[in-house]
C-alpha cells in the first residue's frame, strides 16, 4: 500500500510545476526590459539611426554610414563624438546620457564598433591623396572658381540645383534652410565622400580625370559657408522691417 508520504511528494511536485503558469504571473517575455540593458546593435541602430542615416546605413536625411569611403575619412573618435555629443545647431541630436541622451556610453560603444565592423572596408582609400577631415582653412573667393570647375555641371553655375545627366536632380546647395540646419563639416564632409546613394561623387569623380586638392575642398567649403544667411529662416528683410512693413 502506497504511503502518505509518497502522495505528499507528488503533491509536492505539482506544486512546483503549476507556480510557472500561476494566474497572474507574467511571462518571460511579457517583462519590460530596462532601455539601457539593450546591447544588440541592430536593435540600437534602428531606433537612434536609421531614422536619418537610413535602414542598413543606406542614407535618408542625412549621410550613408555604410559608406567605406566615410568610413575611411572619419575615424572611429570622430563617430563617436557626434554620437555622443550631437551637432549643436543642426538635426543630429546627442545621444549619450552625460549630453542629455539616452544612450548609455556602452551602448555608445556598440554603435560605433557595430559601424565599423558591418560596413567599413580595410583599404577603401588605399593609395589615395585623401583630404583631411578636419578642416583647414580656405578661401571663398578661391572657392567659387572650384565650385565653378567640380560642382556647377549638377548644381547649376548658381548652385540652385539641375538636372545631371538627363535624369538626376541636384538639389539646391545654397538654399539658405538647407544651409542653416548642416554644420561646416558636414559641408565638408559630403565634399569629399558625396553622397553615392543619390549618384553624387566623391572628390575624386566630380570631373574625370581632375581630383580635387586638399586645398580645393576647404575654398568650396568656405565658399559654401559664405552662402549661408546670417539670419536664417528670415522672410523679409532688414530694411523692410525698419520700414515698418512686417510687425
Amino acid at each position: 500500500m502506497i504511503g502518505r508520504s509518497f502522495y505528499f511528494v507528488l503533491l509536492l511536485v505539482a506544486l512546483a510545476c503549476s507556480c510557472g503558469n500561476s494566474p497572474g504571473k507574467p511571462s518571460a517575455d511579457s517583462i519590460p526590459t530596462n532601455p539601457d540593458d539593450v546591447s544588440d546593435f541592430s536593435v540600437l541602430y534602428a531606433k537612434n539611426c536609421a531614422g536619418c542615416h537610413g535602414i542598413d546605413g543606406k542614407g535618408g536625411a542625412s549621410i550613408a554610414l555604410a559608406d567605406p569611403v566615410y568610413l575611411s575619412l572619419a575615424d572611429d573618435s570622430a563617430v563617436r563624438r557626434v554620437a555622443v555629443s550631437g551637432v549643436s545647431g543642426t538635426s543630429m541630436p546627442a545621444f549619450a546620457k552625460s549630453a542629455g541622451g539616452m544612450l548609455t556610453d556602452h551602448q555608445i560603444d556598440i554603435i560605433v564598433k557595430g559601424i565599423r565592423e558591418r560596413w567599413s572596408k580595410p583599404g577603401a582609400l588605399s593609395g589615395a591623396n585623401v583630404p583631411p577631415y578636419a578642416a583647414s582653412p580656405g578661401e571663398a573667393s578661391r572657392g567659387a572658381a572650384v565650385y565653378s570647375t567640380y560642382c556647377s555641371s549638377c548644381h547649376s553655375a548658381a548652385g540652385a540645383g539641375g538636372v545631371h545627366a538627363g535624369s538626376i536632380n541636384a538639389g539646391s546647395i545654397v538654399d539658405g534652410t538647407f544651409l542653416a540646419l548642416v554644420s561646416d563639416q558636414y559641408l565638408r564632409t559630403v565634399v569629399i565622400v558625396g553622397r553615392p546613394e543619390f549618384g553624387a561623387p566623391d572628390w575624386r569623380g566630380n570631373v574625370p580625370g581632375r581630383t580635387m586638392s586638399p586645398q580645393d575642398v576647404s575654398d568650396v567649403v568656405a565658399w559654401l559657408i559664405s552662402q549661408r544667411p546670417k539670419f536664417p529662416g528670415q522672410p523679409y528683410s532688414n530694411s523692410d522691417k525698419a520700414a515698418g512693413g512686417h510687425s
